[in-house]
């Protein structure tokens, strides 16, 4: 994931940016009554279970804000422990970044009663060392927590000291001397040991403190220290699993991004506690390790997903990608599945899809190498990797020319003269298929769009229009409908940059050589009505490109949330991947759509962002797609109407003879900034509906999604 773009899909999960203006809906004439025509006899490839796919990595804290349930940071200490508050860099004093930096621990009593002892650390370089009094109690404490009345909170600290040292480890969620709960500990020794942690909060509190003090004669110092809430899910916060698993995602890509090119696996196992904590410095950011490779794959199995592994291609190299496939594969017999084993998970974990480098083509990755040096390195990877598991399903990390071209990677213009660019540095994609032609099994691509932007290729070398967005970007006068469309057009733009692939290479036709787009987002827009009509289109277009397009992965998963420290629900765009992933899932057999009504042509030069011929089906304004259901006893219809008016349809259905009563599920709201928030009633809803008379003539209302369910008469 490129660094600029994760501003925008950070600060959508937590911040809830302001819409944009409505604007008004375009002139332009279609006919009085619109058509639909579906041919159920024209059936596309089965949806794949893995078109519902999501993707996170390690940005900062976010998936320790998000998915894990530890409330302390910096458990193990990276930092020094000073009263004095340290100068933030930029990005976390302002913006997205700003929810996501670290809480500090603080002195309690001088400054100079803490000590970082590097001679002897308990875990990484240093661990504190505790200057005692026999009187005043000298420690460390962390302030910011967010507790629940009536909650059980748990966890453990090592500890070593002076003989006769006292330490008390407290949590306190007031003012008074009795708003806190305070665990003894007095049998320290010279050697580290564990001792146990229980609390419970008397009281809400949203600025929680955790302290550990001691008094005697001598010091004491502190190894490492944990806490969470009691009801966590194997280290996961049980309503974000519960929220999550209502999506019926496919996969799961993790860890992937720019984090993964400075990624040492081998450091993301064994025990959490003796596992050291690391800089990042993809994102300029301490990672405390304790969600590793075991842990992604716990998360997963929370989930009911399947992993899908990025290994790393940029510091790292094919004998730890093939040493990460015999840890993660191998069985008890072999080195490291012995050590997974003795990890506490002695079956394997048969990951099917991994995943060679990320964005390896981009500036911001760490070890990147131009294009030709990389086809070598892919194809070393890819040898090792299935020596080790000749059944391993691999993907080559590719870039079409659109995202060449809005990376900056080159200033050509790409479909009109792919032909000349084919080969050459502006075409990584291609470049990979001409090199490593059966060392990969799929070839993937990320698309970001920037709401109320667009690219142009005469301002591709003017500053940046603001931080964040890519130069070449500028403002982008919109109508609603344009704008919704917009990164559909991301979607559509691929399908068309595929098929000039399959002419020039047709045997990925015949070994079936297939498209994961596994990072995609609209960057910029927040979670609201407006969002969802967006996403319905991305949908609608994925869907009518399922014989290639086999997986995708939405930046971030946990961004389908709202969520703060100690709740989580589904915010509108994961209440919108729902809906499809309830109707449009595995084994759904879209079938041909036509209409009355062509998009229109596109208003800007192809390049970039735009693509030949606008997304969508010949049912404008609407988007329509229709699919079969798995058993074929249903015939699905999506309509995604992006306008403020209700739209009417004639639907012709040939192939099967429709049954009744039909079903709508309708997603819409009062406004277009209807967003469904933590603590908050929600502002969007999916209504259910049973239409007796619905086989003919069919509704949208302005704004909204709707999938209609008919029985098909036996």
């Amino acid at each position: 994931m490129k660094i600029r773009i994760a501003l925008f899909a950070v600060t959508a999960m937590w911040l809830g940016c302001a819409s944009m203006a409505l604007a008004q809906q375009p002139e332009q004439g279609v006919p009085g009554q619109l058509t639909i025509n579906i041919d159920t006899q024209k059936i596309s490839e089965p949806v794949s279970k893995y078109e519902h796919g999501m993707f996170i990595e390690h940005i900062r804290t976010l998936i320790y804000r998000s998915l894990w349930s530890g409330m302390l940071d910096d458990r193990k200490f990276y930092f020094p422990i000073t009263s004095k508050e340290p100068e933030a860099p930029a990005a976390e004093q302002s913006g997205p970044f700003r929810r996501l930096a670290l809480r500090k621990w603080r002195p309690i009593g001088p400054d100079d009663v803490v000590v970082m002892d590097k001679d002897h650390p308990f875990v990484g370089e240093q661990s504190p060392r505790i200057q005692l009094n026999p009187s005043t109690a000298h420690g460390i404490r962390q302030s910011g927590l967010a507790l629940l009345k009536g909650k059980k909170y748990v966890g453990r600290i090592y500890l070593r000291g002076t003989p006769g040292t006292k330490v008390k480890v407290s949590l306190i969620w007031g003012e008074g001397p009795a708003e806190r709960q305070t665990v003894s500990i007095a049998n320290l020794s010279n050697t580290y040991k564990k001792f146990p942690l229980s609390f419970t909060a008397k009281a809400d509190a949203n600025t929680g403190t955790f302290e550990i003090t001691g008094t005697g004669s001598g010091d004491f110092y502190i190894g490492t220290v944990s806490l969470m809430p009691a009801d966590n899910v194997q280290g996961f916060r049980p309503e974000v699993i519960a929220a999550l698993r209502q999506l019926h995602s496919g996969f799961w890509r993790l860890p992937g991004g720019n984090f993964l090119s400075d990624w040492n696996w081998y450091d993301s196992v064994g025990d959490p506690d003796k596992r050291p904590p690391m800089f990042d410095n993809a994102w300029n950011a301490m990672q405390t390790n304790d969600v590793g490779m075991d842990e992604f794959m716990t998360l997963c199995k929370l989930l009911g997903v399947d992993p899908y592994i990025t290994v790393n291609a940029g510091f790292g190299d094919a004998h730890s990608a093939a040493d990460e496939v015999e840890y993660m594969n191998g069985s008890v017999n072999t080195r490291l599945g012995a050590e997974r084993a003795r990890n506490g998970h002695p079956e394997p974990y048969h990951v099917k899809f991994w995943d060679i480098g990320n964005e390896p083509y981009g500036t911001w990755q760490l070890g990147r190498t131009d294009l030709k040096y990389y086809v070598l390195k892919h194809n070393e990877f890819a040898k090792a990797m299935r020596q080790v598991d000749p059944s391993i399903t691999i993907l080559a990390s590719g870039a079409m020319p659109d995202e060449m071209t809005i990376e900056g990677m080159t200033h050509a213009m790409h479909l009109d003269n792919l032909q000349a660019q084919f080969g050459s540095d502006a075409d990584w994609t291609g470049g990979l298929l001409a090199h490593c032609w059966g060392n990969f099994d799929g070839i993937t691509e990320h698309w970001y769009s920037r709401a109320g932007y667009r690219f142009d290729i005469t301002h591709a070398t003017a500053p940046a229009p603001r931080p964040g967005v890519e130069p070449g970007y500028v403002p982008a006068e919109e109508t609603l409908l344009e704008w919704a469309r917009h990164p559909s057009n991301r979607v559509h733009l691929k399908a068309e940059e595929w098929k000039e692939y399959q002419d020039r290479f047709p045997a990925m036709i015949s070994k079936k050589i297939f498209l994961s787009i596994d990072e995609y987002s609209y960057s910029g827009a927040p979670p609201n009505l407006k969002s969802a009509l967006a996403y319905g289109m991305v949908f609608n277009e994925m869907l009518r490109h399922t014989d290639f397009l086999k997986m995708s992965a939405y930046t971030m998963g946990v961004s389908t949330l709202d969520l703060n420290a100690t709740n989580a629900v589904l915010n509108t765009t994961g209440l919108l991947f729902k809906m499809y992933g309830d109707h449009f899932g595995a084994g759904s057999l879209p079938v041909a759509v036509t209409g009355n009504s062509p998009q229109p042509a596109p208003k800007y030069p192809v390049g970039g962002d735009q693509p030949r011929t606008n997304a969508g089906s010949p049912t404008y304004p609407i988007d329509v797609v229709a699919a079969l259901s798995a058993d074929r006893k249903y015939l699905k219809v999506a309509i995604v109407n992006a306008t403020e008016s209700a739209q009417s349809l004639t639907l012709n259905v040939t192939g099967v003879r429709l049954g009744g009563p039909a079903t709508l599920w309708q997603m819409t709201a009062k406004d277009l900034d209807a967003a469904n928030r933590v603590g908050e009633k929600p502002q969007v809803e999916v209504k259910e509906t049973s239409l007796r008379d619905a086989t003919q003539t069919l509704s949208a209302a302005p704004i909204s999604v709707n999938i209609y369910q008919f029985p098909i008469a036996q």
